[in-house]
């Protein structure tokens, strides 16, 4: 198997290592090979990529979408940021619970974010470089996210030199328990993934 997979305190996400294979002239990795996911459980068929640029201190989240909801599986292509993701499936018992990782462009670690989940990430680098490979396409109509501050969640974000930067988008978000997560019930099963 080209991957180690670290299952995370919430079950279905995982922290997802590859095998970095290097020498003097520079490194080989694979990034996504299907019948290794497949062997834990994760069958999806990715529909869709993205890539970001941010800088120092900006934090992006917590997203969902209600409809299209999307599966992505996360990674730091050139520098680091700590990554977030909050389980918003009501028949879940980590419901409302969060977990956290930093991921780098050393390890080339990545994150699997199941859908039924909300997502963010604070950069904690000069700049980084964003990537993600989604279940399912963008659509802004659907839309939906938790504050990043938002007490009954209590993410514990790393401290930074710098201030937080955030959209305005994400500022206007109801907070987690004024939210109704009917839509996300669907994604959870015992041994989903």
């Amino acid at each position: 198997m080209s991957f180690r997979f670290e299952e995370q305190s919430i079950p279905g996400v995982y922290v997802i290592t590859p095998q970095i294979r290097g020498d003097s002239r520079g490194y080989f990795v694979e990034t996504f090979k299907r019948p290794d996911f497949e062997a834990i459980g994760i069958t999806r068929d990715f529909v869709q990529d993205n890539e970001s640029l941010s800088s120092k201190g900006v934090l992006r989240g917590l997203h969902f979408q209600k409809e299209h909801t999307q599966g992505k599986l996360v990674r730091a292509m050139a520098g680091s940021i700590y990554d977030v993701v909050v389980d918003v499936r009501p028949n879940s018992p980590t419901f409302g619970k969060y977990t956290g990782t930093v991921l780098d462009s050393e390890k080339k670690q990545m994150l699997w974010v199941p859908e039924g989940f909300a997502h963010g990430f604070l950069v904690l680098s000069d700049t980084v470089i964003f990537t993600y490979k989604c279940t399912d396409v963008y659509d802004p109509a659907s839309e939906g996210g938790i504050p990043w501050n938002d007490p009954d969640i209590a993410v514990d974000w790393p401290k930074l030199d710098v201030a937080y930067r955030t959209s305005d988008r994400d500022g206007m978000h109801p907070r987690f328990k004024a939210q109704s997560f009917e839509w996300a019930e669907k994604f959870y099963k015992e041994g989903w993934k």
